[in-house]
């Protein structure tokens, strides 16, 4: 009864819907789907003037899940791009997106990660909680986690140490989705004491 099984979105939803608040969502949040956030993100380049045919919408949420995948919240990714000019346009976008999502109290399918990592970094008593809460971690198809699917991981699992993954490094298939293969080339380091 008190296992969790589930997809990495489905725990951390599970996560949000107890702790969201500490981070300024009421815990009734929305999570859009793509239809929703295609809407949303032609509403926010209509409202900064930026031309869709030079910034579609699908290749701007495209950069926008890109960068949530490796925990770049809007101001790292301002920052990071300022002398950029095409990606300075989009650290815009990337801003105006997240507050109209957060006046609508809804995030994203990248934000359900993102806000965990978030929440379980800046919150030491819900780290503890939920360290505790998942004494023992397996982890499927660990090759083909991404950053912030790796942060969340070692969030939770650096109390107890007892991290099971199971992966191939020679099936990695989800680079176009930001899964990085050096999770798994570099688990020995990071777990040396880990056994086979």
């Amino acid at each position: 009864k008190n296992m969790w099984v589930g997809t990495f979105h489905s725990v951390c939803v599970r996560v949000l819907r107890s702790c969201i608040d500490l981070l300024g969502y009421n815990r009734d949040f929305v999570i859009y789907d793509s239809a929703d956030t295609r809407t949303l993100m032609k509403e926010c380049l209509r409202e900064l003037n930026i031309d869709e045919k030079s910034f579609p919408a699908r290749n701007v949420l495209s950069i926008i899940s890109n960068a949530k995948n490796d925990l770049m919240d809007a101001p790292t990714f301002e920052n990071i791009y300022r002398n950029d000019y095409r990606m300075s346009i989009i650290a815009k976008v990337y801003f105006r997106y997240q507050t109209k999502l957060r006046k609508n109290n809804a995030i994203d399918f990248d934000d359900i990660i993102l806000n965990t990592v978030k929440v379980l970094s800046e919150n030491t008593d819900v780290l503890i909680k939920y360290q505790n809460k998942f004494q023992y971690i397996l982890v499927d198809e660990y090759q083909d986690t991404n950053n912030a699917q790796y942060m969340l991981i070692n969030l939770l699992s650096q109390s107890h140490r007892n991290l099971c993954v199971v992966g191939d490094d020679d099936q990695s298939i989800y680079k176009f989705r930001g899964a990085n293969i050096n999770n798994i080339l570099n688990f020995n380091d990071d777990y040396p004491e880990v056994h086979k």
